[in-house]
């Protein structure tokens, strides 16, 4: 495994390969759930690159940036043990060096949902994303359903410009009781770490009540809503049932598919998790079939 940190090593490392090569952009502290997205790239690719950055322009002035979790050795030698050909950690300065004036903006998408808390997060994301695909030029690149907007988002930069690359996504890795894995999960206590597994529980219990029949996204909502608000660590930061191509709020009832995604505060640690109904779209078929497809 070849590690690099600046972008000319990049370039100068990935020309010697001529396969297929699939990218995995990650901020690092990794966990099942990157790892998924690298075993899906081997298995689709001849090559696998993942990036370790901790993007500093999706970072809000009152967000974790600093405090963000940091843990490079792991990572690389869990890496390693995966069978990663290349591994990306660059620094700020070198993504974003002196004179660095260009920004790339998914307008629409980017609004509602995590953009609207989270202002300037979007623009971020996607800047990066096409600085690390233009670097990297794979032929597939692997993104995690739990970021079911950022797919969006991803999806919709790669068609508008153009891009040769295939956006593929994985399902969403999980605890046994349920809860998303994500790297701010460290962050919980005891208490809140029991708690937190409320979520998968409020997401199958809709995604229940629609396999039942129930057609109607105001009460899918609200089934998730009151089922969260009942434990007492969480507080609801949003509860959201919007078309999955174009992130808008559904408030009729329809058969069309539906993602339910919401965000909860524990504490201080913000987690969010999404799933889409019908149940069966969860799969990797289903997501790429259906999760902001253009």
């Amino acid at each position: 495994m070849k590690v690099v940190s600046t972008r000319a090593e990049l370039r100068e490392e990935r020309a010697k390969y001529g396969g297929s090569v699939g990218l995995a952009p990650t901020m690092g502290a990794l966990h099942r759930g990157h790892i998924s997205l690298v075993r899906a790239s081997r298995s689709d690719n001849d090559m696998t690159i993942v990036t370790i950055f901790v993007n500093p322009t999706q970072f809000g002035p009152n967000e974790d940036l600093n405090a963000y979790p940091r843990t490079l050795k792991d990572d690389l030698d869990l890496l390693e043990a995966e069978g990663v050909d290349i591994v990306f950690t660059p620094t700020a300065s070198e993504m974003y060096p002196p004179g660095f004036q260009t920004q790339v903006e998914v307008t629409q998408l980017s609004q509602g949902l995590e953009g609207e808390r989270r202002p300037g997060h979007f623009q971020g994301v996607a800047t990066i994303v096409t600085k690390l695909l233009n670097l990297a030029q794979p032929k597939s690149a692997y993104f995690g359903q739990k970021d079911a907007q950022q797919v969006v988002v991803v999806r919709r930069l790669v068609a508008d410009l153009n891009l040769p690359v295939l956006v593929e996504v994985i399902p969403t890795e999980r605890e046994p009781d349920g809860l998303a894995m994500s790297s701010r999960n460290r962050y919980l206590d005891a208490e809140q770490r029991s708690s937190a597994a409320v979520l998968f529980r409020a997401l199958g219990a809709a995604s229940d009540r629609y396999t039942a029949g129930e057609r109607h996204p105001v009460v899918l909502r609200n089934l998730i809503y009151t089922t969260i608000a009942s434990e007492a660590q969480a507080e609801v930061d949003y509860v959201s049932i919007a078309d999955p191509q174009t992130l808008r709020e559904l408030s009729l009832p329809g058969d069309s598919p539906m993602l339910a995604s919401l965000t909860v505060r524990f504490g201080r640690v913000r987690l969010l998790d999404n799933m889409l109904f019908p149940a069966d779209l969860n799969s990797r078929p289903g997501l790429t079939a259906t999760l902001g497809s253009v």
